[in-house]
């Protein structure tokens, strides 16, 4: 039990040392990523949409 009770006493303390975010950098980080997810899903549909229609163009040529 003493192990335990001293293992929170220490996270309590190592959380004390933390720099957290503030609200404008949680929202602009937030921000980023956002954008940075749809650049890349629209990248990765780009690619999708681009390997189909070489796969379906290749596999029709040898019908």
């Amino acid at each position: 039990m003493a192990k335990l009770v001293k293992y929170f006493k220490d996270t309590k303390s190592e959380l004390k040392k933390v720099t957290w975010p503030s609200k404008k950098q949680i929202k602009n980080n937030t921000g980023i990523i956002i954008v940075f997810i749809i650049i890349v899903a629209l990248f990765l549909f780009v690619c999708d949409t681009a390997f189909g229609w070489l796969g379906r163009t290749f596999i029709g040529l040898f019908k």
